[in-house]
C-alpha cells in the first residue's frame, strides 16, 4: 500500500492573489469602475483602450489601498517606486503590454498568520504591487455554428493589486485559509470588496513537490480558474496527488499552467508556464517614478480600522470568548457590527450570550435571507435582556427575533401582540401543573418508580399548554415538589 503523499514528499505552495481595488475610477484614466451589468465596452476611453497618443495618469486612491495593505501585513514600502511594462500578446490586452510593477513594488515583505486544523501558520509575503486589469473575454456559440470569442473592455484598466506569497505553504487547507484571511483583511480595511463570484478576487497557486529532506524546489505548476475558496482547496489537493502519482511513476513533470475544472474535480493543461524573462519587463516611459514619504504612510495608518487578528484577540481577552466564537464573529462583517452594537446598547449583557445569539440566530437567518432582513442592535439587546431577566422564554425570544428580522417591528410590540411574556409566578402556574399531573397518571407513576426522565415529559406538557410561556425552571420545581408529596 502506497504511503501518504505527506510522508513521501514535501508539498511546497506559493499563492498569487489578484484583487480589484475599491476605487471610483480606473487605474490610469477617469472611466468608472462600476461595470456590473453595464453594456459591453460602455465604460471605455482612449487610455483603457490603448489608443495611440493616450497617456496614463496614476490613481492616488489605488496607491493608498496597496500601501494600507502593506501596513496591515507588516510590509515595507520604498521611498521611490516605479512602473514597468509587462509585454505579452493576448486579445484581452489592448496595448500589447500591461502597466505593472516588477523590481520596485509598492510593498515588499510582511506576513499573515492563519489558523488551520494543525495550528497557526505564518505565511510570508513576497510583495504586493499595483497594476491594471485586463479586458474580459466572452466565449459563446456563433450564429452560423462553431464558437465565437468577444472582448469586453469595461474591465480593462481597473486597479488590480497582486499579492504574492513566499513558497512557504505546505497544504491545500493552509492555502485556502490564507486566501480567506487575506480577503477578510482587505474587506476590513476597505481596499476591496473581493467578491470571488464577481471576479474581484482571483486566486492562483504554484504547486510543486520535493522529496522529504530535499532543499531544491520541484517543478512548479501554476493552477488557475479557482472561483471559490472550496475550489482552491480541492484544486490544490488534486494537483498534489497528480504530481505525486506522476513522480512515483517516473514521469518528468513540466512547468505549465493548468486550469481547474470544478465539475470534473481535476486540473487540465492550458499552456506552458512562462518565466519572468519572457515578459521583457522594462520601465514604463509614460509614468514618472512614484514617491512616498513617512507622513503619507502615517496618515494611511491613522485611518485604518481594527484588523481582524487584533479584533479576535480582543474578543478573547476583553470579552472572554472562545477562539471559535471570536473567529465566527470576526469572519462576517455583519456579525461583527451587530455584536458590537448589542454590547453598546446594553453593556450589562453577558458577551458570551450575545455572541451565541449573533453567531446562532442572526447568522442562521442572514444566511437564508435574500437581503430583506434587518436587525436593530438595540432591539436585539432588548430581546436578550428579557431572556436574561426571565421575562421571555428562549423559544419565544427566538420567535420574536425572527419576526423582528423579517419585518423590523419593535420587539416589545411583538411580545405584546402575541402575549409572549414568560410566566414565572408559581401561583399562576400551580393550577396548570396540577392539571397536567392529573391527566398523566402513567408518567407520574414512572417518576415515582424512579424514572426521573418522566419529569421532562411532564414539563413539556406544561410548556405546551402555556404556549411556551411558562418558565421551565419554575415548572420543573413545582412538579418535583408535588410529585414528592
Amino acid at each position: 500500500m502506497t504511503a501518504p503523499v505527506a510522508t513521501r514528499y514535501e508539498v511546497v505552495i506559493g499563492v498569487e492573489i489578484h484583487v480589484q481595488l475599491r476605487t471610483a475610477s480606473k487605474m490610469f484614466c477617469g472611466c468608472s469602475t462600476d461595470v456590473r451589468g453595464a453594456a459591453p465596452n460602455s465604460h471605455t476611453c482612449p487610455v483603457c483602450l490603448g489608443l495611440p497618443g493616450a497617456l496614463p495618469v496614476i490613481n492616488r486612491r489605488a496607491v493608498e489601498h496597496v500601501l494600507a495593505t502593506g501596513l496591515a501585513i507588516g510590509a515595507t514600502s520604498p521611498s521611490v517606486t516605479r512602473w514597468d511594462r509587462k509585454n505579452y500578446f493576448y486579445p484581452d490586452l489592448p496595448k500589447g503590454y500591461q502597466i505593472s510593477q516588477y523590481d520596485l513594488p509598492l510593498t515588499s515583505g510582511g506576513a499573515l498568520a492563519v489558523g488551520t486544523s494543525e495550528g497557526t501558520v505564518e505565511v510570508g509575503i513576497t510583495r504586493a504591487h499595483l497594476e491594471e486589469d485586463t479586458a474580459r473575454l466572452l466565449h459563446q456559440d456563433a450564429p452560423g455554428g462553431g464558437r465565437l470569442s468577444l472582448v469586453d473592455f469595461n474591465r480593462s484598466g481597473i486597479p488590480l493589486m497582486e499579492i504574492v506569497t513566499d513558497p512557504v505553504i505546505h497544504s491545500a487547507e493552509a492555502a485556502r485559509r490564507y486566501a480567506e484571511e487575506l480577503r477578510l483583511l482587505l474587506v476590513t480595511i476597505g481596499a476591496s470588496d473581493a467578491a470571488m463570484e464577481e471576479g474581484q478576487m482571483r486566486v492562483e497557486a504554484n504547486v510543486s513537490l520535493r522529496l522529504e529532506g530535499s532543499t531544491e524546489l520541484g517543478t512548479r505548476v501554476e493552477v488557475k480558474n479557482m472561483n471559490s475558496f472550496r475550489s482552491v482547496e480541492r484544486a490544490i489537493a488534486f494537483e498534489v496527488e497528480r504530481q505525486a502519482r506522476a513522480l512515483d511513476g517516473g514521469e518528468k513533470l513540466v512547468q505549465e499552467t493548468r486550469g481547474w475544472d470544478d465539475n470534473r474535480g481535476e486540473t487540465y493543461t492550458m499552456r506552458l508556464k512562462e518565466e519572468s524573462e519572457d515578459y521583457r519587463y522594462f520601465p514604463e516611459p509614460d509614468l514618472p517614478p512614484l514617491r512616498t514619504d513617512a507622513a503619507m504612510l502615517a496618515g494611511i495608518r491613522a485611518g485604518m480600522p481594527e484588523l481582524p487578528q487584533a479584533r479576535r484577540e480582543r474578543y478573547r481577552t476583553d470579552h472572554e470568548l472562545s477562539a471559535y466564537d471570536a473567529v465566527v464573529l470576526v469572519s462576517d462583517a455583519r456579525a461583527t457590527e451587530l455584536f458590537e452594537g448589542v454590547l453598546d446598547a446594553d453593556p450589562a449583557l453577558p458577551p458570551k450570550r450575545v455572541a451565541n445569539w449573533v453567531s446562532g440566530e442572526f447568522l442562521r437567518l442572514a444566511k437564508g435571507d435574500a437581503g430583506g432582513g434587518r436587525v436593530d442592535a438595540a432591539e436585539m439587546a432588548w430581546i436578550i435582556g428579557r431572556v436574561e431577566s426571565g421575562e421571555l422564554s428562549g423559544a419565544n425570544a427566538k420567535q420574536v427575533f425572527e419576526r423582528h428580522f423579517a419585518s423590523g417591528e419593535k420587539a416589545a410590540a411583538i411580545v405584546s401582540e402575541l402575549d409572549l411574556r414568560q410566566i414565572s409566578d408559581a401561583g399562576a402556574l400551580g393550577d396548570v401543573v396540577d392539571r397536567i399531573i392529573a391527566a398523566n397518571p402513567a408518567a407520574v407513576a414512572d417518576y415515582r418508580a424512579g424514572k426521573e426522565q418522566s419529569i421532562r415529559f411532564l414539563t413539556g406538557q406544561v410548556m405546551k399548554e402555556t404556549r411556551g410561556q411558562a418558565n421551565a425552571g419554575v415548572v420543573q420545581q413545582l412538579l418535583e415538589e408535588r410529585l414528592r408529596q
